[in-house]
Order: C-alpha cells, then sequence, then structure tokens
C-alpha cells in the first residue's frame, strides 16, 4: 500500500518550497492593472511583463499541483493542466476587474470578484468534469495561510504602538464571545459559530479561512461568512468615515474605530484614506495588530475543536487524538513567522514582503474561485439560510459600537496618553 502525504503537511511543503526559492531570488508577481476606460484597458493588456508574470504563476501552480499529486499517490493527467489553466484565467480576469479605477477607489479587492466569478460559471454556467482535478480549495488556503504567517513579524507587533495592541485584545476577545453567544442563541451549528465569530471580531477573511481550515469546516458555509464579509464591509467603509467627522471624534479616535470594525485590510486602507492621514495611520496600526492575533487564535480554536469535536459513544480524545487532528498547517503558519522574524535580515524580508505577499493573494484568489465553483447560489441565500446573515449584522453592530467605547477610551487622550 502506498503512503501518502496529508494535505496539510503537503501545503506546508509546498508553502515552504515557495519561500526557498523566492528567497533565492525569484519574485512572482501578480498582474498589475490600472485603467479607467477602453483605452487605457488596451494599453494595460499589451502589456507583456503582465503576461509574463501570469505565466510565470500558472507554472507555479502546475508545479505544487503536480507535487501535491504524487505526494497523495494520485496520477497527474493532462486535465490536471487545463483546469490549472482555467483558474489561473479566471484569477486573472478578477485581477483586471480590480484594476478598474473606480472599483479600486472603492477598495474592493480581486477576492470578491474571483468568488463571483466562480459563482457565475457554477450557477449559470456549470463545471465541467475535466475541472474538478484543479479544483483544490483546502490546499490553495492552507498553503496561502502558511505564507501569511511569514508576513507577520514579531518586531512590527512592538511598533504597532501598546494602545493599539490593547484595543485589539480587548475588541477580539469581547466580541468574540458575544458573536459565538450570539450564534448559538439564534440556533447556528458550531461550525458557522467559529467562523462568524472569528470573522467579526478579528480580520474578516483571513480568519475565517483560518477558522475552517482549522475546523475542517465546511466549504459551502465558508463561501457564505466571506460573502457576507465582503458585502458588508463595503457600506462600512463609505459610511463610517463621515459619521465619524458628524460625530466629532478625534483622528486616532476615528482611526481606531475604523481598523477596529472594518473587516478587510482594503476597506480599511480606504476607509482610513477618506478620514484623513492621522486617521490613516491608526486605522492601520489597529488592523495590524488585530491580524497579528489570527496566528494566536487559529491555534486555541484548533485545540479546542480537536478536543471537543468527537463522534457519538466516543471517550474524550487524549493528547495523541488532539495531535491527530490538529490542522499541521497552524504550525507552519507560526514557524514561518518566527523564521522570518528573529532568522530573516529586516533588510532581506523588506524586499521579499510584496512577492510573498502576491504569492499569498495568489493561492488565496484561487481558493475563491474554487468556493465559488463548489458553491449555488441556493445554498447560500436559500431557505433557511437567514439566520446566518441575521447574526453576521447583528454582532457586526455589537462591534461597531463596542469598538467606538474601547477606541474612545483608549485612544481620545483622556485615558492614556498616545504615544507617538
Amino acid at each position: 500500500m502506498k503512503r501518502t502525504l496529508h494535505e496539510d503537511w503537503i501545503a506546508v511543503l509546498l508553502a515552504g518550497l515557495s519561500l526557498i526559492l523566492i528567497l533565492s531570488g525569484l519574485k512572482p508577481t501578480l498582474p498589475k492593472f490600472e485603467w479607467s476606460n477602453g483605452e487605457t484597458l488596451v494599453a494595460q493588456l499589451s502589456k507583456l511583463q503582465n503576461w509574463s508574470n501570469l505565466g510565470i504563476l500558472y507554472v507555479w501552480l502546475c508545479a505544487s499541483l503536480a507535487i501535491t499529486r504524487l505526494l497523495s499517490s494520485q496520477p497527474v493527467s493532462i486535465h490536471l493542466f487545463i483546469g490549472a489553466l482555467f483558474l489561473v484565467l479566471v484569477m486573472w480576469f478578477a485581477q483586471l476587474i480590480t484594476g478598474n479605477s473606480a472599483i479600486k477607489g472603492l477598495g474592493i479587492e480581486v477576492v470578491l470578484f474571483s468568488l463571483l466569478l466562480g459563482l457565475f460559471i457554477s450557477n449559470v454556467l456549470g463545471v465541467p468534469a475535466w475541472l474538478k482535478p484543479a479544483i483544490q480549495t483546502e490546499l490553495y488556503i492552507k498553503t496561502g495561510l502558511v505564507l501569511l504567517g511569514s508576513t507577520i513579524i514579531f518586531g512590527d507587533i512592538m511598533k504597532a504602538g501598546a494602545l493599539g495592541i490593547i484595543q485589539s485584545v480587548v475588541v477580539v476577545f469581547t466580541v468574540w464571545y458575544f458573536s459565538f453567544w450570539l450564534c448559538k442563541k439564534m440556533g447556528l451549528d458550531d461550525e458557522f459559530r467559529m467562523m462568524i465569530s472569528s470573522a467579526v471580531s478579528i480580520c474578516g477573511v483571513s480568519a475565517a479561512i483560518a477558522t475552517s481550515g482549522a475546523i475542517e469546516g465546511d466549504n459551502k458555509k465558508l463561501s457564505q461568512v466571506i460573502s457576507l464579509v465582503l458585502i458588508v464591509a463595503i457600506p462600512m467603509m463609505l459610511l463610517m468615515p463621515p459619521i465619524a467627522h458628524w460625530m466629532g471624534l478625534s483622528p486616532a479616535v476615528t482611526g481606531a474605530w475604523l481598523g477596529g470594525t472594518i473587516d478587510t485590510s482594503g476597506a480599511v486602507v480606504a476607509a482610513g484614506t477618506l478620514a484623513g492621514e492621522e486617521a490613516f495611520k491608526i486605522a492601520t496600526i489597529v488592523k495590524f495588530s488585530q491580524n497579528v492575533l489570527l496566528g494566536l487564535a487559529a491555534f486555541f480554536i484548533s485545540v479546542y475543536w480537536a478536543y471537543n469535536k468527537k463522534q457519538e459513544n466516543q471517550q474524550k480524545p487524549g493528547l495523541k487524538t488532539i495531535w491527530e487532528r490538529f490542522p499541521k498547517f497552524v504550525l507552519g503558519f507560526i514557524v514561518a513567522s518566527l523564521l522570518f522574524s528573529f532568522v530573516v535580515q529586516p533588510a532581506t524580508f523588506k524586499a521579499l514582503k510584496d512577492p510573498i505577499k502576491d504569492l499569498q493573494t495568489f493561492w488565496f484568489a484561487l481558493a475563491f474561485v474554487c468556493i465559488g465553483l463548489e458553491t449555488k447560489f441556493r445554498d447560500i441565500f436559500g431557505a433557511g439560510n437567514s439566520r446566518p446573515a441575521l447574526a453576521f449584522i447583528t454582532a457586526q453592530v455589537f462591534n461597531i459600537f463596542f469598538t467606538l467605547i474601547i477606541a474612545y477610551i483608549v485612544f481620545s487622550g483622556r485615558f492614556f496618553t498616545i504615544g507617538q
């Protein structure tokens, strides 16, 4: 009998090989588009560099899928590479849409259009059989998360400032517990409770993905939570800056409020820009502080889920069972963060941060395309699916008001001294 490697370890291996290649000088880059009309669009499409970058990413994906199939003792067929090309082209089209100046001005990220395009194909055109071997949602998510760990540097936590960390810890734990309690009261299952609580309290899409990976959650539920995060973030991004101005909040409190409540980094950047330079700075600091808690939260969620998840008539799992169920990609996330914090030189990290971020976004965008391909609209908006949306929105309203109170206490200057 052939021995196969667990998907979690394969994800860690793929991310590790990617980081080694990047450290060796290979710098994968997403196609970059900036256009506002037909003329500028044609100019962008004629750039050879964008097509070259896309080709490198395609080869990267094909090699990763081939390695995965071999380590899983599965055959490598031509359909795998054709399916990979299809996924890359869908991701490229999503990237092209987000390059529009109007879309970019709203701070909408490529992941939203990756998901929407996948949903369109699944629900309108249908998913052909030859595409299915390349649909590896969990693998793409886990590989992207390990890469995410390499960009969370412990030294930057201190630079973020003690006040940002104080607010983030108080907000994350309080909002997470309230959301978890609320979802239970509304009769949602444990998977929804975990994903919604993490998405609302920590950092939106990334937190939902990390939590889903840690608990081996249903991709259809993850798709619904991600859709809610991205949709709700848009009105928050547009309305909160003028509301803060109307309330007479200081730039520091405004920034802390925006960074602590808006769930996507792109929307935080857009909202902070609308609110002014100082508000933008504080919003970024607070958002980063919450992002840093993602690894810690994923670890504790993994342990909690592994210990409490059991089938009927089974005893509570021991340490061996916890280790077997524990998602190994979380360990890869932590190791990557430690290595890039204390082993890789700061100057080297600064030079490599952009290609690592681009590759991470590439994996996440592919994952969102796959989530869309695996999801039907009736699974998101059908009968009986209104409770998750209501729970998410209610929890987000609580988050908005609670975070405003904490932001005022921490950043108004009345109770703490704001360092420069």
